[in-house]
């Protein structure tokens, strides 16, 4: 392997060009489409969209939410889409994907039961989407957006996020 190629397949990529590449993105994605980078609201619109399926379109058009969220698939099912998939291809690249229903630094906190893991996966991806929807927007829309922007509300957002993140992983992972 080469040295020009060998940064692709590291583990670990410099933050700092991570956070140049993004900002670069933030700015392509304000030209061609003028909107901000964001995912929960295209979460929420999916979820729309499977209502509509599961529980007729009726159900949709009633809701308060969808009703200014139309249940649609925009730019950001790409961003939402690519996100998953570019993960998927680092991991596969670094050579560090590994299925595992319990990770060690869970079991090593809490135990092997899968189940235990799935219900705080799950408790855990619920508080996150809700608390995006109601804070009207996630990490990539008020943290990387807003605060490229130099909005207040998109700093107070990266503030509150790193102190409650630090404040769980005490709480969570501290040795008792």
């Amino acid at each position: 392997m080469s040295e020009k190629t060998s940064w692709i397949r590291q583990k670990r990529w410099n933050p700092y060009l991570v956070g140049a590449g993004i900002g670069i993105l933030s700015w392509l994605v304000f030209l061609l489409v003028d909107k901000p980078l964001g995912m929960s609201t295209e979460v929420s619109k999916w979820s729309g969209a499977v209502t509509c399926v599961a529980g007729g379109s009726e159900t949709v058009a009633e809701n308060a939410y969808w009703k200014d969220h139309t249940p649609k698939f925009g730019y950001s099912t790409l961003l939402l889409l690519g996100t998953a998939v570019g993960a998927f291809v680092s991991a596969l690249a670094s050579r560090d994907l590994k299925a595992e229903a319990v990770p060690s630094v869970w079991a090593e906190h809490f135990g092997r039961s899968p189940w235990k893991r799935f219900l705080g996966a799950f408790l855990g991806g619920f508080i996150l989407i809700f608390g995006a929807r109601m804070a009207g927007g996630c990490t990539s829309g008020h943290g990387i957006s807003g605060s490229l922007q130099l909005a207040l509300s998109g700093w107070v957002f990266f503030l509150t996020m790193f102190a409650s993140g630090l404040l769980t992983a005490w709480l969570m992972f501290r040795k008792r």
